[in-house]
């Protein structure tokens, strides 16, 4: 039996992002890059946390050697019809 959400969602165009001060003088100051140590298994991450869609034409291997150089994160479909998907950072 399907289930009924009734709890309030919201889009784009509810929600407003204010602006808050700064102390950094010019946004090229800014540091998107992140650390992460994975709780269960102590490996780590050091990029920027933006993923690339993983559909046909974003997804490539191409966007995805681009990305790595941005330290960026892309997902890859290989496979034929099985639609296999791997994360690639």
């Amino acid at each position: 039996m399907p289930r009924i959400e009734n709890d309030i969602k919201l889009d784009f165009k509810d929600v407003l992002l204010r602006p808050k001060r700064s102390t950094l003088k010019s946004r090229s100051e800014v540091d998107l890059m992140r650390s992460y140590t994975f709780r269960n298994s102590k490996g780590s991450y050091r990029g920027i946390p933006i993923i690339a869609a993983n559909m046909d034409t974003v997804g490539t291997f191409e966007m995805a050697l681009v990305f790595d150089w941005l330290s960026l994160n892309c997902c890859v479909c290989v496979g034929g019809l099985k639609r296999e998907c791997m994360f690639i950072f």
